[in-house]
């Protein structure tokens, strides 16, 4: 919170800013590396009052490399594959060093404990897709800040209850990014004056996605609080996010065109089409990820099968409804 006023001078004074274009919302200039903000809070907090066992400096060591990767493409912008480079880097780091990893799919397609070479596998899988997930929704004044908060205070509370000796240090990690978003969000919020940008994004994108890891490997050797449905329950949490993400991917390939090729396609582009303003949009999505999350609380007695089912088909719902009402806003464009 008292860091961010500096960062927004010293942005103007050196003329760091972010300039509108095609695909931004944004009509000024912004500076964007509110990141900076948020990880000094998150850093100093952490390493101050933390355990740093089971992986948490390690989890520390791949910040400090996405940071740094997230620093320069503010600053300078750089290619989509040094970017990947950056992540493999520090995926391999929690991987490899702390052993952060998937060992099991807890019954999803009949499959339970993994081999190692496919658990590292689909961990790398899980850990860059939840980062770059992340990264994909900040589009909206608060909202990728709004929606990291719900889903770190949700995994923060089930580590602080049920995570013991083995997990409980998880809470330190989930407390201290709420502290340095809620420092952040005070800035972002609709009209934004800072930007996350993706020394934030990048950063808030990795932490989650080992809390995920995290999380559902507690499911499975704690036994609480949601045994072997802790998947299915991790993607209800982390909903908005992977939702936006997947629809944007397969719209993009269904219609030629790279999964990367940025468009004004995401699902905040399309709920601000129907008219909604800024605030309103990011308080509906961040609604209906909490809407999700108590479903899956919820129901984690149905099993993975069932809920990532449920979680499939109202996610189609959702698609379908995105595009009929974008079809029919274009119609109406068109007659006037």
């Amino acid at each position: 919170m008292f860091a961010v006023p500096s960062i927004i001078y010293i942005a103007h004074l050196k003329n760091m800013l972010d300039t509108p274009n095609v695909r931004t919302v944004h009509e000024s200039l912004t500076p964007r590396l509110g990141g900076v903000a948020v990880f000094a809070g998150f850093m100093s907090a952490l390493t101050i009052f933390a355990d740093l066992g089971n992986g948490i400096q390690q989890l520390l060591a791949g910040c400090i490399v996405l940071f740094f990767v997230g620093l320069k493409d503010d600053l300078v912008s750089i290619s989509v594959s040094k970017k990947f480079v950056g992540q493999l880097l520090a995926t391999g780091i929690v991987m490899i060093m702390a052993d952060v990893r998937l060992t099991s799919f807890q019954g999803i397609l009949g499959i339970h404990e993994l081999p190692v070479g496919i658990s590292y596998a689909f961990t790398f899988l899980v850990i860059v897709g939840i980062t770059n997930a992340i990264n994909l929704i900040d589009g909206l004044d608060g909202l990728a800040g709004s929606i990291v908060l719900i889903i770190v205070s949700t995994f923060g509370y089930y580590f602080m209850r049920y995570g013991g000796p083995s997990y409980g240090n998880y809470v330190f990690v989930s407390v201290c990014l709420i502290g340095g978003m809620l420092g952040f969000l005070r800035y972002n919020f609709h009209r934004a004056t800072i930007f996350m940008g993706d020394t934030g994004s990048l950063v808030c994108g990795f932490i989650v996605s080992v809390l995920t890891i995290q999380f559902i490997e507690m499911g499975l050797k704690v036994g609480q609080p949601f045994a072997s449905s802790a998947p299915a329950v991790a993607a209800g949490i982390l909903f908005v996010p992977l939702f936006d993400t997947l629809r944007v991917f397969i719209v993009r390939m269904m219609a030629g065109r790279s999964p990367f090729a940025p468009d004004k396609n995401h699902v905040h582009h399309r709920i601000l089409a129907m008219g909604f303003q800024q605030i309103s949009t990011v308080m509906l999505l961040g609604l209906l990820n909490l809407v999700v999350i108590l479903f899956v609380i919820n129901f984690a007695d149905l099993g993975n099968t069932v809920l990532i089912g449920a979680l499939v088909g109202f996610s189609l719902l959702l698609s379908v409804f995105l595009g009929v009402y974008r079809s029919r806003s274009a119609e109406q464009r068109v007659a006037s």
